[in-house]
């Protein structure tokens, strides 16, 4: 894989995070801070959980931050602000790695510290899918909710794009 194609994956889940926030926005704020009984509980529990992810992550990439989940829960009102930010910080990074540095292994500690060697397209990888995944349980929650999400298919991502 190659940076251009890692470019392009980021760019693929920015739109598709901005998507869900589109329908997120929508709830009210009790929908949004609901026990759904999901993995996460609920939208605000999974939203936030989705983001944590990320930006644990970018800190294991970078080496700045700790190593850890955080348990913070966005508020409505700062998700596109706070998800701007931390995807401008992960295109800047993939931005100074050459394709060789993309497709070489790559140290990371898991939550309990034991270290991987994987290379980074990899772990780019994982983290899209890892946020798909969650996505998909917000549609759901949104649709209990009674709000239509917005599509966020890399399929659809493509055919706008």
């Amino acid at each position: 894989m190659t940076k251009s194609e890692i470019v392009a994956l980021l760019k693929y889940d920015a739109w598709a995070v901005a998507n869900m926030l589109k329908s997120v926005e929508a709830l009210s704020v009790s929908q949004y801070q609901q026990d759904m009984q999901a993995t996460y509980g609920g939208v605000q529990r999974t939203v936030s959980h989705i983001y944590s992810i990320q930006r644990l992550w970018l800190a294991r990439w970078t080496g700045k931050g700790p190593n850890e989940l955080s348990e913070i829960q966005l508020h409505q009102g700062e998700l596109r602000m706070r998800w701007t930010g931390l995807q401008a910080e992960m295109m800047n990074f993939i931005a100074g790695m050459s394709d060789e540095a993309i497709l070489a292994p790559f140290t990371y500690r898991d939550l309990r510290g034991n270290p991987y060697y994987q290379p980074l397209w990899q772990q780019v990888q994982h983290v899209v899918n890892h946020c798909s995944y969650y996505r998909g349980q917000v549609s759901v929650m949104l649709r209990q909710c009674g709000i239509v999400p917005v599509q966020t298919d890399l399929m659809a991502y493509y055919r706008q794009h």
